[in-house]
């Protein structure tokens, strides 16, 4: 497939996989793969500009807190809840304590578990206190805080997705996305979400890529954990990380000393 071909196929895949809009996915195989994960952090930057957007109205017509919960629900809208699912099934695994195919067979039934339920409400919790934050900051440092945020988000699938990384299971998205992000491609998207990030804190532009570098490393020692219980990466995995990352990098923007 022409390079220009597999690009156009990849950001298909990309707005499909990671949001709710009404594009038809094209040709889809491993290298088609590779460039949509590649591409997650733009279609990451994409939302937060819409969350962004959606903060900003909404706190101008009611309190902070009330303008983040409507973001975070519109977030979770946009991209189906799958990050959330995700989220909530990854836990519900580790938290079994089992390994291999015991743990995955925990991760596909429909059903939350206790550790599931923890981990949702303490993301949405700390998604909408810090939104609610943000809120009250200039709507330059609004747009630039959530865009960072959300790309970072994306950005750690990309890292779950870079070489080396298995799948867990032969089939399903796992196993079309694992290992296929090149060092380029995530050295490219790295350093561009650290470039939106200088300006996600007013005066202090070291802090927002700091937080993302920091979010980052985490998520590569989750990842690390995830590999040697599950055996590689899934699709859940995946959503798991882009919440875990995004929540971690609203901290980072938010924290003061």
């Amino acid at each position: 497939m022409p390079a220009d071909s597999r690009l156009a196929a990849g950001a298909r895949l990309a707005l499909t996989t990671f949001t709710t809009l009404p594009v038809r996915a094209g040709r889809i195989d491993r290298a088609v793969a590779g460039t949509a994960m590649a591409l997650a952090p733009a279609v990451g930057a994409l939302l937060g500009a819409v969350l962004a957007g959606v903060l900003l109205l909404v706190g101008a017509l009611a309190p902070p807190l009330v303008a983040a919960g409507v973001t975070v629900g519109v977030g979770a809208l946009l991209t189906r809840g799958l990050h959330l699912d995700g989220l909530a099934d990854t836990v519900d695994a580790l938290g079994s304590y089992r390994r291999g195919a015991a743990a995955l067979e925990i991760m596909k039934k429909p059903d939350v578990g206790p550790f599931g339920v923890v981990a949702l409400v303490v993301v949405l919790l700390v998604q909408a206190a810090v939104l609610a934050e943000l809120a009250g900051r200039s709507a330059p440092a609004v747009l630039a805080a959530v865009v960072t945020a959300t790309a970072a988000g994306r950005l750690g699938v990309a890292v779950a997705c870079r070489r080396g990384v298995p799948a867990a299971r032969p089939e399903g998205l796992g196993a079309l996305v694992a290992g296929t992000v090149g060092p380029v491609a995530l050295a490219a998207g790295t350093a561009a979400v650290a470039l939106v990030a200088v300006a996600a804190v007013p005066g202090r532009p070291w802090q927002g890529p700091l937080a993302v570098a920091a979010a980052l490393a985490v998520a590569v020692g989750l990842l690390r954990h995830v590999v040697r219980r599950l055996g590689g990466v899934t699709g859940d995995v995946l959503g798991a990380t882009v919440e875990v990352v995004t929540t971690l990098t609203y901290l980072g923007l938010v924290l003061s000393g």
